[in-house]
């Protein structure tokens, strides 16, 4: 999957090759690792319900990768969003900060964002930087605190 010269800020601009993400910082063969992994978990999803697949993979602050699809289930609360499959995978290795997020469906009119419960889930482990990956290649790249503003996180409760 061909992404690059293919990233978008908020407003539509493109950024740059070699800026992408956190100011430069996310080098593109970093990124390209979250596109394909995120891309090859879409294609395992389990989305039998609603047929709306979802990869996503997220990139430790040691530079690991972790992969994750959304699981769909009958009883459909118990359904797993990928993004949060991909945390749980990580933290499962033994992961505890998180840098960014890749999210890619098959949806080609708009891009798809996490819902609400993996934006969170997503703050809790210090996500910062969060690509949305059209089929096409085309990429939106924002931040976490754009998506969750004045988020909940670990900070907020009382130390004991």
């Amino acid at each position: 999957l061909e992404w690059r010269g293919k990233v978008e800020d908020g407003n539509g601009e493109l950024i740059a090759a070699g800026e992408s993400g956190r100011g430069g910082e996310l080098k593109d063969a970093v990124l390209d690792e979250l596109v394909q992994t995120a891309h090859a978990a879409k294609s395992r999803a389990y989305a039998r319900y609603s047929r709306f697949r979802v990869g996503a993979a997220v990139l430790d602050e040691s530079g690991k990768v972790f992969a994750g699809c959304n699981v769909e289930n009958s009883s459909f609360g118990l359904t797993v969003c990928a993004e949060r499959c991909a945390v749980f995978s990580a933290v499962a290795a033994g992961c505890r900060q998180l840098r960014a997020v890749v999210v890619t469906t098959d949806v080609t009119e708009h891009f798809t964002f996490p819902c609400g419960a993996c934006r969170q889930v997503l703050n809790e482990f210090g996500v910062t930087d969060v690509f949305c990956l059209q089929p096409s290649g085309r990429m939106l790249h924002t931040t976490l605190s754009n998506l969750l503003p004045h988020a909940f996180s670990p900070d907020d409760l009382p130390r004991t």
